[in-house]
């Protein structure tokens, strides 16, 4: 949310979405949430025609992954892409994968970890590929709250 980034979720999910506890960990964010929901990778694919890997100007769909040979900071983010992230448990399914060797990308650690939790690795791509288009429509100037920065000369 505090991003303005869209979620969109694929069927199934590694989660019940009306859990109450997901629910209570969203506060008062989810009615702001702009949410897009799937049966499937297929569906997914059908209603996003615009994604196309090998197109300069069109969307790309970055796959992230542990098994991935490229990090996340070695390619090259549009305004427009989509990251997408498997189960916690289980990662993106390798049928996907498999096609998609250029776009998968991975977040380099430690050689006997499994992976980090998800929301960790989705806030460290996403804010790479935010960085890398000038954090659009974010507020990049910080400010106090009951003072003011005092000026030096």
């Amino acid at each position: 949310m505090a991003t303005d980034t869209a979620l969109h979720l694929i069927r199934p999910y590694g989660f019940i979405l009306s859990d109450r506890n997901l629910k209570r960990a969203g506060l008062d964010y989810w009615e702001k949430l702009r949410l897009s929901e799937y049966k499937n990778y297929d569906d997914f694919l059908v209603n996003h025609p615009e994604i196309d890997e090998n197109a300069p100007d069109h969307p790309k769909l970055w796959y992230a992954t542990t098994k991935a040979e490229r990090t996340y900071a070695d390619v090259s983010y549009g305004p427009d892409d989509f990251i997408m992230f498997g189960k916690e448990t289980a990662g993106i399914p390798e049928e996907i994968l498999v096609g998609h060797k250029a776009s998968c990308i991975r977040i380099p650690m430690c050689s006997d970890e499994r992976s980090l939790n998800l929301s960790n690795a989705a806030a460290v791509i996403l804010y790479e590929a935010l960085r890398q288009n000038s954090f659009p429509q974010l507020e990049k100037k910080g400010r106090l709250h009951h003072m003011e920065w005092e000026s030096r000369s």
